[in-house]
């Protein structure tokens, strides 16, 4: 088991340009009730785009089963970080917008064909983020059931990652997926050396 994330964490490394300073993991540390509410939020939103997904392209069969397990799984992350919450005395926050989305979002190019490109190569590389500080979560907190729980999350980010790029190379060329995900890619590490140091995913 302890051998899991550094693997992960690793080959996260290598797919993203832009490494989250240890100034964040300290943020996340010292105020950790407000990343667990956070972190529940984007599981919550995390389901919602998968079952968006469903909405929008129902004539793709893949698509559907991907994002029908996804959407399920991501409202099992939500429902076991309320626990978590709740084991702390803590209530839900209401949601608030996420700039680092926003900003992502702001590279989905129009035309129905690209913006379906765009949409799944913006989500695997949300995911490689995810597992990436959730990693860096993991590692940093004492053992115990939640180091095992973001241990756990962290693997999860990773397949999520897989999956979204798995879906790209079904409906596109794989030259097509690559550029775009070279582009995005740049891009997010543009976004992510500017977001604000703070207890919260991003």
């Amino acid at each position: 088991m302890s051998e899991i994330i550094p693997t992960q964490a690793d080959e996260i490394s290598k797919v993203l340009r832009h490494t989250t300073p240890q100034a964040w993991v300290d943020a996340v540390m010292a105020n950790f009730n407000t990343f667990l509410q956070d972190h529940a939020a984007a599981e919550k939103k995390a389901s919602s785009m998968a079952m968006s997904m469903i909405s929008h392209y129902p004539d793709k069969i893949k698509l559907i089963e991907a994002m029908t397990e996804l959407a399920v799984e991501e409202l099992s992350h939500f429902r076991e970080v309320v626990k978590w919450l709740h084991r702390r005395h803590l209530t839900l926050t209401a949601d608030s917008k996420d700039h680092y989305v926003i900003a992502m979002r702001q590279h989905m190019r129009n035309g129905s064909e690209v913006y379906l490109l765009d949409r799944l190569i913006i989500a695997a590389v949300i995911e490689a983020r995810g597992c990436e500080r959730f990693g860096l979560v993991a590692t940093a907190l004492p053992a115990g059931p939640l180091q095992h729980f973001y241990r756990a999350i962290t693997r999860s980010e990773y397949r999520h990652y897989e999956l979204f790029i798995e879906l790209a190379y079904e409906y596109f060329p794989v030259d097509t997926v690559n550029e775009r995900l070279d582009f995005v890619l740049n891009a997010e590490a543009e976004i992510a050396a500017q977001l604000d140091i703070q207890a919260a995913l991003h």
